[in-house]
């Protein structure tokens, strides 16, 4: 079975008609397709440490039987950057990468094996990665290691998740 989409809910409220109770609305936000709980979760921007940790991530859902959560996060910039305000409020950018991975990924002849969805986040990759790892109760996080200079200043996606992820995180070389 090839990538698909999982269809929207027909009782899916938008966010103008969110409910007030927040367990309602983090109910609403997280209703996960069942066949993939307790699936793999991969983190994927398309470069090559990302496509290695997407082929270990293939294999590793093959072997268990399980489905592939592939995640895309957006890139969101601080507003500092060009604003020069004090507190660090986020923006998101328009982001067209994730239908361009999408398409790719479609076309994938290797993702024929198992069953996969693309999902979209913004933010912290960190944190939408474990976010994700639970709401579909992921047996595990795959993530591809940062190399440069950015991930030596900043600390590498990799080495953060590891330190507080609640779910084994394998990172790929």
């Amino acid at each position: 079975m090839a990538g698909h989409e999982i269809p929207e809910p027909a009782d899916r409220r938008q966010v103008a008609d969110s409910p007030v109770d927040p367990l309602a609305a983090d109910q609403t936000r997280h209703s996960c397709d069942p066949a993939f709980q307790h699936g793999v979760v991969v983190g994927f921007d398309g470069s090559t440490s990302s496509e290695r940790a997407l082929a270990y991530a293939i294999g590793m859902a093959r072997r268990s039987g399980s489905g592939l959560i592939i995640v895309h996060v957006a890139n969101r910039l601080p507003t500092t950057v060009w604003a020069g305000c004090e507190p660090p409020v986020f923006v998101d950018v328009p982001d067209h990468r994730t239908e361009v991975l999408g398409l790719e990924l479609a076309c994938a002849d290797y993702l024929a094996e198992v069953p996969w969805i693309l999902v979209e986040r913004g933010g912290d990759i960190c944190h939408e990665l474990e976010e994700v790892g639970r709401e579909y109760s992921a047996d595990a996080i795959v993530v591809g290691s940062t190399h440069g200079i950015v991930g030596r200043i900043f600390g590498s996606v990799a080495g953060r998740l590891a330190r507080r992820a609640q779910r084994p995180v394998v990172v790929i070389p």
